[in-house]
Formats: structure tokens, C-alpha cells, sequence
């Protein structure tokens, strides 16, 4: 890897996580790198939302829709806050929601 490359894990196996955590605090007192740890409580309830979704109940707003290549353009949007429902990002070319 680069020298100022950056590894990122995403899910794995609890005995993987743990020997992430453990190497990356290592790592941290050792050198000048930081290792960051990102943990993610599962969601609960999730079933019940879904079947007031499939019964029509709920419906998801979606304020704008982007095409991948343009994923920088849309972080920005999402981020200054304005977003008045969802912001989608298609694999597919698709500006006449927009």
C-alpha cells in the first residue's frame, strides 16, 4: 500500500474486527499513522417500516436524483442541508427527475 494510502475494512468476521482494533492501536503508538475504527449498530424495527412501505403507508420523498459520475456534485448538495427528502444516486444517466 502507499505510504499515505488508506485501508479501509467494511464488515468481516468479529475475531477480523477485533484484530483490527488490536493492530490498529498498535499501529497508532508505533508509528504516525492513525487508525480510526467506525462501528455500526444494527438497525432495529426495520420489518415494521417495511410493511407500512409495501401497505402504502409510508412513502419515501425523493428530492433529487444523480447519476453516479456525478456523486461529488450531489455529497455537496446533501451536505450544505438543503435536502428536502432523499438523494439518489442511479448507475444509469437519469436528469428528468432533476
Amino acid at each position: 500500500m502507499n505510504p499515505k494510502g488508506t485501508y479501509v475494512i467494511v464488515g468481516g468476521s468479529t475475531a477480523r474486527i477485533l484484530q483490527i482494533v488490536c493492530l490498529g492501536l498498535l499501529i497508532s503508538v508505533i508509528t504516525s499513522k492513525k487508525v480510526t475504527i467506525l462501528l455500526h449498530k444494527q438497525n432495529k424495527g426495520l420489518d415494521n417500516i417495511i410493511e407500512l412501505i409495501e401497505a402504502g403507508k409510508v412513502k419515501p420523498v425523493i428530492d433529487k436524483i444523480y447519476p453516479l459520475n456525478e456523486v461529488p456534485e450531489a455529497l455537496r448538495y446533501f451536505g450544505e442541508g438543503l435536502a428536502r427528502g432523499k438523494v439518489v444516486i442511479t448507475l444509469e444517466d437519469n436528469n428528468k427527475d432533476r
